[in-house]
Order: C-alpha cells, then sequence, then structure tokens
C-alpha cells in the first residue's frame, strides 16, 4: 500500500511545478518531496529516506540527497510552493456544495517536549501540550480549507481565517464553541453562508440586552423554533467529521500522534499536510477500485 500510495504522489509530482530544468541544482524540487513523501508515508524520519537500503532494489539506483540538504531544500520557497500546490491539487472539492462542518482535531505531544510553538490547550479528556488541526470538510471527506494553530489558539477565530480561506456557501455546521456573534458576522460579511451552532449556554435562556448578529438571530430561530427538524438533521449530520478525522488516523501511515521527530510548527505543517494529501490519495483509491 504505502509503495502504491507514493507512485501515485510521484505521478502527481510530474504534473505540477516547473516543467523546465532546474539549472545549478543536482535534485529537483519534484525528487526532493518525493523522497520526502517516501519517509511520511512509511512513518519515519526524513533522513531514512536518504538511506538507499530503505528504498525498494529497483531505485536504488537514483541518487539520494543528504539529510541536510533535504533539510534545507525543504525550507526553500520553490519546494514549500510545490507541496503547497500538491495540497490545493488534491484536497480541494471536486464540485460545490451546500453542507460543509467545521471542527478540531488535537495533536497531542509529550508534555515534556522543548517545543515552545506548541500549547497547551483542551484536548479530549482535558488539557494537553501540541497543536491543533482546524479544519472545513464536506460530507465526502473532501477538505475546503485547513489550518495548524498550537492546542492554546481559539477555535473560533481559526474558524474565521477558514471561511474567509474557502469562501464556501450553504450551512456551516459546528458544535457549541463556534456559538459567537464575531463568527456569525463572518457569515454574513461573506454572503450567502449561515453557521448552524447550538447555544452555549442551552435552549431557553435568554439572549441577554447586548447586540447580536443577524446571522446569529437566525441560528437560533432555526434551531429553537417549534419545528426545529432541518437545523436537527444538520447538528446530527455533523458528526461525519468526526468519521472523516478517524479516517485519517486508522491506516498504517496515516495522521496518527506526532512522532519525536515532527516537532515545532513548521515540520508539524509539513508531516500534516503530506499525510492529509496521502489520505486524500488513499480515499480516491478505494473509491476507483473495482472488486471482482
Amino acid at each position: 500500500m504505502e509503495h502504491q500510495l507514493w507512485k501515485v504522489i510521484v505521478a502527481l509530482l510530474a504534473t505540477l511545478g516547473n516543467k523546465r530544468p532546474q539549472a545549478r541544482l543536482t535534485y529537483s524540487d519534484r525528487r526532493i518531496v518525493a523522497v520526502y513523501y517516501w519517509a511520511v508515508v512509511h512513518d519515519r524520519p526524513t533522513g531514512w529516506a536518504c538511506c538507499p537500503q530503505n528504498w525498494p532494489i529497483h531505485l536504488r539506483r537514483q541518487p539520494l540527497p543528504s539529510p541536510s540538504r533535504m533539510s534545507r531544500r525543504l525550507r526553500s520557497p520553490s519546494v514549500v510552493a510545490l507541496l503547497g500546490e500538491s495540497d490545493r491539487r488534491v484536497l480541494a472539492p471536486k464540485g460545490p456544495g451546500l453542507f460543509w462542518m467545521i471542527d478540531g482535531k488535537p495533536l497531542v505531544i509529550g508534555g515534556c517536549s522543548k517545543d515552545r510553538q506548541a500549547g497547551y490547550g483542551k484536548a479530549a479528556g482535558g488539557k494537553a501540550k501540541g497543536y491543533k488541526l482546524h479544519a472545513l470538510v464536506s460530507p465526502r471527506g473532501e477538505i475546503a480549507a485547513w489550518r495548524l494553530a498550537p492546542m492554546n489558539k481559539d477555535e473560533q477565530t481559526m474558524a474565521a481565517r477558514l471561511l474567509r480561506a474557502a469562501e464556501v456557501q450553504g450551512y456551516v455546521v459546528g458544535d457549541r464553541n463556534y456559538d459567537s456573534n464575531p463568527l456569525h458576522d463572518v457569515c454574513d460579511r461573506l454572503g450567502q453562508l449561515q453557521l448552524i451552532a447550538r447555544r452555549r449556554r442551552g435552549a431557553g435562556r435568554g439572549l441577554g440586552h447586548h447586540r447580536h448578529s443577524p446571522g446569529r438571530l437566525r441560528c437560533v430561530a432555526r434551531t429553537e423554533n417549534p419545528f426545529p427538524g432541518f437545523a436537527d438533521g444538520l447538528l446530527r449530520d455533523r458528526s461525519a467529521i468526526e468519521r472523516t478525522f478517524g479516517n485519517l488516523v486508522n491506516w498504517g501511515g496515516g495522521l496518527t500522534a506526532l512522532p519525536a521527530w515532527v516537532r515545532t510548527h513548521r515540520r508539524v505543517y509539513r508531516w500534516v499536510q503530506a499525510k492529509l494529501v496521502l489520505a486524500a490519495v488513499k480515499r480516491a483509491a478505494e473509491r476507483t477500485t473495482c472488486v471482482a
């Protein structure tokens, strides 16, 4: 499975990036990204992929960059752009949608880690240190936009950034944590977008005397009217995002706990980006496979 996924990534890279030969470079950007994906798909450090003995026999004759060269080139603007281009090509929704789900997935690291860019925040079962993947997902598992932030970054702030970047339309469904007037204001400014989330303090309570966003008032009217079947159905279907996050981790090579060599925001972002692309490629391969 790992080799098959890697071959799909190599084929994808052949259609991306600069088509002209890159002068004064021993290894092209595509080669650097391909070597990096070989490490990621096997859950190994980048230096592991620089050793010929860790490649199949028929691929060992190809020259490999050194670990120091890989570290330097992965930070170069051209390689970062190529990684982002592959991200957009694979993860972008294939068609318009009217139903979107928003949530965050904690990526926990050890409490003794010296990573100064990680933060303490809410995770499953309590507080934890690490990062959080914030994603805007369709019912088909397509990711319209995603961001990575320290664990203590406010989910409402990240949600506003996701909505501005994705420019989606229709209904965006979240849990109670996304019930805020500023986030509803963002949806109203974008237009053709309605956030559906139950009130933090529960239904039946007063709204107080301060100003409320028109979008929030519409949300309350939809979720707390005598016939809330439509809103209840949207909120019930929001559980699909939990399955999407589950599908990211329930296979070898998936986005499980961050390994010890993936620390600082730059490395974690690159690792998560590659894992999301691999998961999307795997999902597409399963949909197109025919079983006799």
